[in-house]
């Protein structure tokens, strides 16, 4: 494996992302990393690289940027998974972006009668829970790909996460549901309703009361009430929410998934990338290796800073060919960048020296249609194809 600076690094795997879409048993690849570092760009190339090649393949982004509709051609990305046109091949794209609330209302309509789903919609506190309440896109992402993958239509589902380490926090949407339900606060609220007969409402009131009056002088009567019928209305669907969940953790740890970490060859980046891959160890989550964005290479790598960088000022005391010394200064400042992401990748490799690693040369201009994708897909890819040459 060539280093950014030329050198060699020995015995790193090479990360063989063809063989990973052309699988057919790969179901799910979940592309995971800081923000900044292109990984909706890697997550929309691998879609349409897959899709060229022959899947039937879907990206759900749950990233807020629009850089994946306006690299797919598409005017907007919803809650709705749209086709995107001028695909080559026989496989189809299709694209999404995750709507939070649009996607807990329609659990809310689907898992409940007509009544008790109106009754919740209405709800203030509900309309609060699903648009900002903490963890709730975390969870909604979850809910989307296991409806994706319920619906049977994409062979291929490709998840584009959000930015940051909140990037895994789905992994820990089942543990953090349950302990909500659990709480002792809700399973206050939904005792008197839980109750039964009329002595036990009676007795459990009995202790609600002072609490219940404490709250409604803090809150106001109509805040607490509405808190109550909230959590009397959801109580029953939260117990599907929780088994969906559960279901879809499963999912993830199974054999067709496959969790890629994107980093660019920077210092935060690259320990971001760290706790990505230890993480992924812990939950015991299938992952298929690392993506090093933007990458600087140099075909005239022989020529290294120290040696550009004194002709440079050779010709410079002699005051000659001033042009020639501007372009060795330029290119002894590349040498000294490509050196610095060198020694980020290696110090990663050094610590994780089972990952699979590919590297994506920097490109001179952002990737804004399906052109720039495609190019980035074949770059992912001519790496692992070089070694077998």
């Amino acid at each position: 494996m060539q280093g950014a600076s030329g050198s060699k690094v020995k015995d790193v795997p090479l990360l063989d992302l063809d063989a990973i879409i052309d699988d057919p048993n790969t179901r799910i690849v979940v592309c995971c990393g800081s923000g900044g570092v292109g990984k909706t760009t890697t997550a929309a190339a691998l879609g349409l690289r897959a899709a060229e090649r022959g899947r039937s393949a879907v990206v759900l982004t749950v990233d807020p940027a629009r850089r994946l509709a306006q690299s797919m051609g598409l005017t907007e990305l919803d809650n709705t998974p749209r086709r995107v046109a001028g695909t080559k091949g026989e496989g189809t794209l299709h694209a999404m972006m995750l709507d939070m609330k649009r996607t807990f209302d329609e659990i809310i309509e689907a898992h409940a009668d007509p009544d008790r789903a109106r009754q919740i919609l209405t709800n203030p506190f509900y309309q609060s829970l699903s648009s900002s309440f903490s963890g709730t896109q975390e969870y909604m992402a979850m809910e989307k790909l296991g409806q994706l993958r319920r619906s049977g239509d994409w062979d291929l589902i490709i998840v584009d996460t959000p930015p940051s380490r909140s990037a895994l926090d789905f992994l820990d949407a089942p543990e953090r549901l349950g302990r909500f339900l659990d709480g002792r606060f809700i399973r206050m609220l939904t005792a008197p309703a839980k109750a039964g007969g009329r002595s036990a409402f009676k007795l459990l009131n009995a202790g609600f009361g002072l609490v219940a009056g404490a709250m409604t002088k803090l809150l106001g009567a109509q805040v607490l009430k509405d808190l109550q019928t909230f959590v009397s209305a959801l109580d029953a669907v939260f117990g599907g929410f929780r088994a969906r969940a559960e279901q879809t953790y499963k999912l993830l740890q199974a054999p067709g998934t496959a969790f890629v970490v994107v980093a660019a060859p920077e210092r935060d980046a690259m320990r971001e990338a760290s706790y990505f891959v230890e993480r992924l160890a812990e939950e015991r989550m299938p992952l298929a290796g690392l993506v090093i964005n933007r990458v600087h290479l140099s075909p005239a790598a022989v020529l290294s800073a120290a040696r550009s960088a004194a002709a440079a000022e050779d010709l410079e005391s002699r005051g000659e060919h001033e042009l020639t010394a501007a372009v060795l200064r330029l290119h002894a400042g590349r040498m000294q960048l490509a050196a610095r992401e060198s020694r980020q990748r290696d110090h990663f490799v050094s610590a994780h020296p089972t990952v699979p690693v590919a590297q994506v040369p920097a490109m001179p201009a952002d990737v804004h249609d399906l052109d720039g994708l495609r190019e980035v897909g074949e770059l992912l890819a001519a790496q692992h194809q070089t070694s077998r040459q």
